[in-house]
């Protein structure tokens, strides 16, 4: 849905936004919604050339749903995708794109598998390889000795926990590797078996909301002798501060933005400042991704459009071009789609706020360590 209907400019260029609205992953899917219709403000505002109107639809936390999606979008006329959450939802999501011909790009999708394929037209910005580098870069400041995975068996978490393994082990830190079934819900018998046999002096989670939500209740009710709970995407935001107070002190996880929002660029001051006009609340990681992948999308569309080569493939092609210095830093893509410089930040939960903790050129707080939720 276009928010600018009161400009007229000379041309308004269709875009597809494949989201997860309702499902289990609505909450992640709502907050990439809100950053893609940021940058639909933003990009119509500054412009000055091209509109960019975006046609929404709900992949309701499915892949055949999301195929659908796709395929709905492409049939009211959109020239590129911008949306997608969870592998297995952008996968198919992404090979219906490709088939059509549009440019998919996404930030919510880590499983290596889809920049293995030999699409032209997918990319994302993020990657495995990033949150590896930023939660080892954080026990590396730690100086820790020992770890615990505790890890979802869904393949982008399989893959973190491996490449994580590996990373420490190197460095000479004792890894416990402990993987779980997606359906699990009581999470006690493998804390319980952290606690008394491996001892560590972490645990780290990797998975997604209601995980966290299971393995941090387990914890607080065994309290094991750790000194810090560190988890990656979906962790680290207000909402699980506002939907979980209790779990949350001092816990770690993935995030680009402090808790309230702190910007000192002229795009970030923009992008903070249109999302709470629109939306009337602080924007989140989530957001940020969202608004990122589309503005560079958006402008892809634009060179292309001056080119004249909207539906010739021109849009594909600026994209494999960019090289453009975003909120979550320099942004280029490789052969495979995938954006070579990403690294992610960690922040902790701190008295109801969230800091950047690591890296120390990016902190905006002291890590409380040790610090645990009980």
């Amino acid at each position: 849905m276009s928010l600018l209907a009161g400009h007229a400019f000379a041309d308004e260029i269709l875009v597809g936004a494949e989201v997860p609205l309702t499902g289990a992953l609505a909450r992640v899917g709502e907050g990439m919604n809100e950053g893609i219709s940021v940058a639909v403000e933003v990009f119509n505002q500054t412009n000055g050339k091209h509109t960019i109107k975006v046609l929404t639809a709900d992949d309701e936390s499915t892949p055949a749903k999301a195929v659908a999606a796709v395929e709905k979008l492409a049939g009211d006329g959109v020239l590129a995708i911008t949306g997608g959450y969870g592998s297995n939802n952008i996968g198919p999501a992404s090979d219906a794109a490709n088939k059509l011909g549009l440019a998919y790009i996404t930030s919510g999708g880590v499983d290596d598998s889809l920049t293995s394929r030999g699409y032209k037209t997918f990319f994302r910005i993020n990657n495995t390889a990033g949150y590896q580098k930023a939660m080892v870069g954080l026990l590396d400041d730690m100086k820790i000795e020992s770890a615990s995975v505790i890890y979802s068996t869904k393949q982008p978490t399989t893959d973190l926990a491996t490449d994580l393994e590996k990373g420490l082990s190197t460095k000479g830190v004792k890894v416990g590797m402990h993987a779980f079934d997606p359906a699990v819900t009581d999470f006690k018998p493998i804390i319980n078996k952290v606690r008394l046999k491996d001892k560590p002096e972490v645990i780290l989670m990797l998975g997604y909301e209601n995980d966290y939500v299971g393995i941090l209740r387990a914890a607080k009710v065994l309290k094991p002798n750790v000194k810090a709970m560190i988890g990656v995407w979906s962790l680290a935001v207000p909402k699980m501060v506002d939907d979980f107070p209790d779990l949350m002190p001092s816990v770690y996880g993935t995030a680009l933005l402090p808790f309230p929002v702190e910007f000192n660029s002229e795009d970030g001051k923009l992008f903070a400042d249109t999302y709470k006009k629109l939306f009337n609340k602080e924007p989140d990681y989530l957001g940020q991704f969202g608004y990122v992948q589309s503005m560079l999308l958006f402008q892809a569309i634009a060179r292309a459009a001056d080119q004249g080569t909207l539906k010739t493939g021109g849009i594909v092609q600026e994209l494999a071009k960019t090289d453009s210095d975003t909120l979550i830093g320099r942004v280029q893509f490789n052969e495979k789609g995938d954006n070579v410089n990403f690294v992610h930040r960690m922040g902790q939960h701190q008295d109801g706020k969230i800091a950047i903790v690591w890296p120390r050129a990016e902190a905006n707080g002291k890590m409380q360590y040790p610090g645990v939720p009980w």
